[in-house]
């Protein structure tokens, strides 16, 4: 048994949103505000019984809210006219969770109250989880009541305001509730509770263009109880620990549950790890008496000393005339606790063994000596060992479980953002050994009987590296312009190379090696070599019409033309804004490198340009491409791509205009700055391009003579030669380069602004700062 995947619907960002669960670690990535912490969240919200109580009326995806109200607007204005009332429409708006598990047939006493046929034999099963109003009517009435009180003081006060001689039409205060979202933003838990639904294997289907497409209730019984009991238990390592994380508690076992002390001491953990599995005093086993038996002398001597001890000062208070003859005597004891010895600073210590003389010595420090990654790796392991003996009842936990209550066959576990405070090898090791931690238990290990799945959110690409494309989902965020804000999809990774398994070994090595953050980008740029891999960045920040990219998160790949294509799978799974700079490539009829020229049935052997955009291999058809036509948009991700190679540029050269035909990024600069490169001082390349400027007695001869130098020239050399010059706004980026960055800027503006982040007006951004105050990436 294990859940396959979850579908979430109408909670903060995550509209209509599938996530396919791993079998045994999921990890979410995704650039900011994308919506990793609102699954995580739902996760925790819709399957844990008292967290149910932290829903509030900002978990309604924005989106919706205009609906609401125009809902409340129609219910109003009936009551008004005093006609009949609209039908409560809610099921549009209301969050839920859908949990899609697959079951074999002989586990099926633990899903009896949601098979949905008696003829089930095995095979997928569903449950809704939904927020809604415990009565709709009622709570119709009730906001049309309250309504029609806030009219009826409205009238009051402009009738008092005339009676002041002021004008009553133009006295009005927002009186509450304006609107049904006022209402229930103050009101949403006294009208709404959680039910669940047994849901069709049957009519689920998969998701469109990567939104998820949830079946339709259609009138169905909401299930008594929750069907979760026994079934699945959840525990959570917030992104918080412990700094103002709302308190976690002890719950029964066998509930769905989120368990774990909040505190980042490895001492607060060893103290409720020792009261649930060690403490001899509850129902002590023959190992516990010989423990007990030494507290008890321990205990036995301790009160000798104190008798002694306090001997003299009761004596004292004898001369006092208390205690008389018919008092009672004061007796001094002492209780010996074992779990006290852990209820302090240096509870655990770290030992740092030193050598003095020959001698080997051991020093202590308390725990708060070590730093921040240290303790935090040591907390977040120690934590999952505690959920894990937790779930299989290890020592005293068997005993505290009630007769009844079976092991949950499932262990949800929610890691978010491990990353906080480790270094990137500790972050490396954490991922690769949490889930087998987890599993570390002799019913575990190879048992199909009890399952743990592991989902971490992160921000780190040292994670996301660390892990199997097919334990990631991307969490894209979808623009504004089909809904009313800006919302999210998810997509599974692992899918978007199909049967390409060379190509996914190929990427999958690629990403490792360069330690990109594709996944938590706003954008990507592809760049040809190690040149362009130094001086694009170079021209970003040394050019203020580039100002725009600065303001976003890029990555840049370095990967040539050959193999950039190669990307295109995921890239184009993942839906992310992509500029590919890249080299022309021409080549003459016998499939020889040679300077482009026209009319000379020249191709371009560049792999992007032939198979992935423009789809040309002519070059002359590649010159004369208009610049609007090197871009693609995919309709159905939402998403462009643009291409960047060498292009033709007018130049004058020695009372000459010429057309300039580059095919590398060196000559392309060069032609772009000939009066800078005619006195630029310098060694290499600059020297040899200096002579061929100065010698060439027109652009044939400087093209051919730069191609020369070039053969036997460093191009990183001459890149890092170009960063010294003093001025560096001196040196123009190349024509194809300086569009595609400006091409990129605008898609990234006008990305921002889809998304919400920029342009926002006021009233949408307090509501939006209301909604991330308290909630995460909430929208």
């Amino acid at each position: 048994m294990h859940i396959e995947f979850v579908e979430i619907g109408n909670f903060r960002k995550l509209i209509s949103t599938r996530i396919g669960l791993s079998a045994d670690k999921t990890v979410f990535v995704g650039a900011n505000n994308s919506g990793k912490t609102s699954a995580i969240t739902a996760l925790r919200y819709f399957l844990v019984d008292r967290e149910r109580s932290s829903f509030c009326f900002n978990d309604f995806t924005l989106s919706h809210w205009p609906g609401i109200d125009a809902m409340g607007a129609d219910w109003e204005a009936a009551h008004v006219a005093q006609h009949a009332l609209p039908e409560p429409e809610w099921d549009a708006f209301l969050p839920f969770l859908d949990v899609w598990m697959q079951v074999e047939e002989n586990e099926v006493h633990y899903v009896q109250g949601i098979l949905p046929t008696l003829d089930w034999a095995g095979g997928r099963l569903g449950v809704r989880v939904r927020y809604e109003p415990k009565d709709r009517l009622q709570l119709q009435k009730d906001y049309l009541t309250v309504r029609a009180d806030a009219r009826d003081l409205q009238t009051a006060g402009a009738a008092l305001a005339e009676e002041k001689g002021q004008d009553a039409a133009q006295f009005q205060v927002a009186i509450w509730p304006q609107t049904l979202v006022e209402f229930l933003q103050r009101r949403v838990t006294r009208y709404f509770t959680i039910h669940t639904y047994v849901l069709d294997p049957t009519a689920c289907v998969d998701p469109l263009h990567g939104r998820a497409q949830p079946q339709l209730l259609n009138g169905s019984e909401p299930i008594d109880g929750d069907p979760f009991k026994g079934l699945i238990r959840i525990d959570e390592i917030s992104a918080q620990r412990g700094f103002g994380h709302a308190g976690e508690s002890n719950v029964d076992e066998g509930e769905a549950s989120v368990a774990g002390s909040t505190s980042r001491k490895l001492s607060s953990q060893l103290r409720q790890y020792y009261t649930s599995h060690l403490d001899p005093y509850e129902s002590p086993d023959a190992k516990d008496l010989l423990a007990l038996k030494a507290i008890e002398e321990a205990q036995e001597a301790f009160n000798v000393r104190l008798s002694d001890g306090f001997e003299s000062p009761l004596k004292e208070m004898h001369t006092l005339g208390y205690p008389g003859v018919t008092d009672p005597k004061i007796n001094i004891s002492t209780r010996l606790r074992p779990v006290e010895g852990l209820n302090h600073d240096t509870a655990v210590r770290f030992v740092v063994p030193m050598q003095s003389g020959g001698a080997s010595i051991q020093l202590y420090l308390p725990e708060d000596s070590n730093g921040l990654g240290y303790q935090n790796l040591i907390s977040m392991v120690f934590r999952l060992m505690a959920f894990r003996d937790s779930w299989m009842r290890v020592g005293k936990a068997q005993s505290k479980a009630s007769d009844d209550a079976i092991i949950p066959p499932l262990h949800l576990v929610l890691i978010e953002e491990p990353e906080v405070h480790l270094h990137t090898q500790v972050q490396q090791v954490f991922i690769r050994q949490a889930h087998k931690i987890l599993r570390n238990h002799d019913l575990l290990r190879d048992s199909l009987n009890f399952v743990t799945q592991m989902v971490v959110s992160t921000h780190s690409s040292h994670i996301a590296h660390e892990c199997h494309f097919d334990s990631l989902r991307y969490f894209r965020r979808l623009p504004a312009s089909e809904h009313a804000i800006p919302t999210s999809c998810v997509v599974n990774v692992g899918e978007a190379f199909g049967g390409e398994q060379e190509t996914k070994r190929f990427v999958t090595r690629y990403l490792k090696v360069t330690h990109c953050d594709l996944f938590f980008a706003d954008a990507a740029v592809l760049i040809e070599g190690p040149a362009e891999r130094i001086l694009v960045p170079h021209f970003v920040n040394s050019h203020n019409e580039f100002n725009k990219l600065a303001e976003s998160y890029i990555t840049w790949l370095e990967i040539g033309g050959s193999h950039a294509h190669k990307l295109r799978s995921l890239i184009e799974k993942i839906g992310l804004t992509t500029l590919v700079v890249t080299d022309i490539d021409s080549q003459d009829t016998m499939a020889l490198s040679a300077v482009p020229a026209r009319g000379a049935n020249y191709t371009t052997r560049n792999h992007t340009l032939k198979t992935w955009w423009p789809e040309i291999e002519e070059l002359d058809a590649l010159l004369d491409k208009p610049e609007a036509e090197k871009s693609k948009y995919y309709a159905a991700e939402q998403f462009t791509l643009r291409v960047a190679y060498q292009c033709p540029i007018e130049i004058e050269f020695k009372g000459a205009v010429s057309e300039a035909l580059a095919y590398t990024l060196e000559d392309a600069i060069v032609v772009s700055n000939i009066e800078l490169f005619a006195t630029l001082p310098g060694t290499g390349l600059i020297a040899k391009f200096r002579t061929a400027i100065a010698d060439s007695v027109d652009f044939a001869a400087l093209s051919t003579a730069m191609k020369d130098a070039l053969k036997g020239g460093s191009k990183a050399e001459f890149a890092l030669d170009l960063l010294e010059i003093d001025n560096p706004s001196d040196l123009k980026p190349p024509k194809y380069i300086r569009e595609g960055l400006l091409w990129l800027a605008s898609q990234l503006e006008q990305k921002q602004t889809e998304l919400g982040l920029v342009a926002i007006a006021p009233s949408e951004a307090e509501a939006i700062a209301d909604v991330d105050s308290g909630n995460g990436d909430a929208a």
